[in-house]
């Protein structure tokens, strides 16, 4: 989970791996694979970052990373 903080100024936690987008127009929209959208006061790259601290520290990259390098070895 991300701590991201909303317009109005209070504190959300969103599961990072169902974040299917985040953009900056120039609000920061964070868009769920559900649909819909939470606008928050952190710009784009701190939600970028506060996700790939994330999915690091679950081990989500490693495991990819080690299966695409296991991948073609007989």
């Amino acid at each position: 989970m991300i701590k991201v903080t909303k317009l109005n100024g209070s504190t959300v936690w969103i599961n990072a791996l169902h974040i299917e987008a985040v953009e900056e127009t120039p609000d920061t929209y964070i868009t769920l694979f559900s649909g819909k959208k939470i606008i928050v006061l952190e710009k784009a790259p701190e939600v970028i970052r506060l996700i790939s601290e994330y999915v690091q520290s679950v081990g989500a990259i490693a495991g990819t990373i080690k299966l695409q390098s296991t991948e073609g070895q007989s």
